[in-house]
């Protein structure tokens, strides 16, 4: 038995390759799928079992691409009632992969139709390896409930059940392999490590120190990190089987004169993914800037309307298509045009550019302490709010800022700060597409702030997407 680990940044998604001698299965793939065949083929391996775990709600899986490339089966949880050629699957079943033998359980609770896959080596022992549990179990932690709000109650009710009565009825030394890691929305808690054990996890997962199963359901169904948009569109997605990548519209660059013209159409909007700096020195009026260095792909699921066409503006052609990439990855297959040359050749062209005033935090300083009367506005997370925020900020997280601008006064000076800048500069272009005029954006956010001794050290800044385990400690 040969274990390959696959970890994708930003979504934190978690894969695997399980290979014998001559073939392989790939569990709860990535829609890229060149990866999974490059690296089947670096090993003279065949793959022939496609296994998801459940229909995930974060990304768009590659289950169908990689079917389509390989004649490979996929194999899904009956539940979940797929729309697609598949071998449904449910509680007792198993399936045997050259020396591996893979035996069903069913494990509802971060979704009602989850299943994990028990797998034993027989080459080794009789006794079972390593369980790939999906979004169930973590390291550190387990799958919220919640992505249902009409069912949470319900799905915590059956994830402690499928956690108590299934997954830690396996021996201590089986290894966990979750499908998220640190960082995904999935949970709030999880470690950095990409797998654990059984007995580490019964020992030190703190959500499986709750015992009291009524305990257990109100931990997971208050105070959790908010959901974004596109979680409900993937599982969606997902459970009808997603359009091949092969064929979907091909990115083609555009001259500015041209893609001006095409932009003035209701049904396509402008995605800025430069640094935030540079967006705020010059941008096409009223692009979204989600900044291709922080957590692009969860920010434009969220955020970005999935019923428009995408025209991108990034730094180079280069960047445009790993931006693409990412928008694929989240359910977002609209992109079809980058801007040839850039900025730079928009200028030339004489076309209008507007601007975001960047502000040091020495800047905002002397504003706090001058007589500037300007409303100061905090888009993080309310958890990351709480922690530490400047005096009388206002709290908005950036994604509700779509609809919760009105609660601003546009003829006033706005300055908005996040972590890092990153955010703030999404915000800023939620509010210029509203008419905001006198915007500013914090360069650095609250790290820079405190960094410059102006307030304490954010100590939930350093994962702001994937927030923690807060306990009643």
């Amino acid at each position: 038995m040969l274990l390959k680990h696959r970890f994708i940044k930003k979504i934190a998604h978690s894969s695997y390759i399980l290979a014998g001698n001559d073939v392989c299965a790939i569990i709860d793939p990535s829609r890229d799928v060149d990866y999974y065949i490059e690296e089947a083929r670096k090993r003279d391996l065949k793959i022939t079992h496609i296994l998801e775990t459940h229909l995930h709600a974060d990304f768009i899986s590659g289950h169908m691409d990689l079917a389509e490339r390989t004649g490979a089966k996929i194999y899904a949880p009956k539940s979940a009632n797929c729309d697609f050629d598949h071998v449904h699957l449910e509680e007792g079943d198993s399936f045997e992969i050259e020396d591996m033998k893979l035996e069903i359980l069913e494990t509802p609770g971060h979704t009602p139709e989850h299943i994990a896959y028990v797998v034993t080596d027989r080459s080794r022992g009789d006794g079972p390896v390593g369980v790939f549990c999906g979004d169930t179990l973590f390291v550190g932690d387990v799958g919220r409930p919640d992505l249902f709000p009409d069912m949470a109650e319900e799905l915590a009710d059956k994830l402690y059940h499928s956690l108590h009565d299934k997954l830690l009825k396996l021996p201590d030394y089986c290894e966990v392999y979750p499908a998220h890691g640190a960082g995904s929305l999935c949970g709030r808690a999880m470690g950095a490590k990409w797998r654990s054990t059984i007995g580490f996890e019964r020992k030190f997962n703190e959500a499986l120190q709750i015992k009291d199963k009524q305990e257990f359901i109100k931990s997971l169904t208050s105070n959790m990190p908010a959901a974004p948009d596109h979680f409900s569109r993937c599982s969606d997605i997902n459970r009808q089987g997603p359009a091949l990548v092969s064929a979907l519209a091909k990115l083609e660059e555009i001259e500015p004169l041209k893609f001006h013209e095409m932009m003035q159409d209701e049904d396509k909007i402008v995605l800025d993914v430069r640094s935030y700096d540079a967006f705020s020195s010059q941008h096409v009026p009223n692009s979204w800037h989600i900044d291709f260095g922080g957590n692009f792909p969860t920010f434009a699921g969220w955020v970005l309307p999935f019923d428009k066409d995408i025209m991108l503006v990034a730094h180079d052609y280069k960047q445009a298509k790993e931006a693409n990439i990412w928008l694929r990855r989240v359910g977002l297959d609209s992109g079809f045009a980058s801007l040839d040359g850039g900025m730079f050749d928009w200028a030339v062209k004489g076309l209008h550019t507007n601007h975001v005033k960047l502000l040091a935090a020495k800047d905002l300083q002397k504003m706090i302490k001058g007589s500037t009367n300007f409303a100061l506005l905090d888009v993080r997370a309310p958890k990351e709010y709480e922690d530490n925020h400047i005096q009388n900020a206002i709290n908005i997280p950036v994604p509700d800022l779509r609809t919760r601008y009105k609660e601003l006064d546009p003829n006033k000076k706005i300055v908005l700060t996040c972590s890092t800048g990153h955010r703030s500069s999404l915000g800023t272009s939620i509010l210029s597409q509203h008419s905001f005029k006198d915007i500013n954006n914090l360069a650095g956010g609250m790290k820079g702030y405190s960094a410059a001794g102006y307030t304490k050290r954010c100590t939930i800044c350093a994962n702001p997407h994937g927030s923690r385990y807060f306990s009643n400690k």
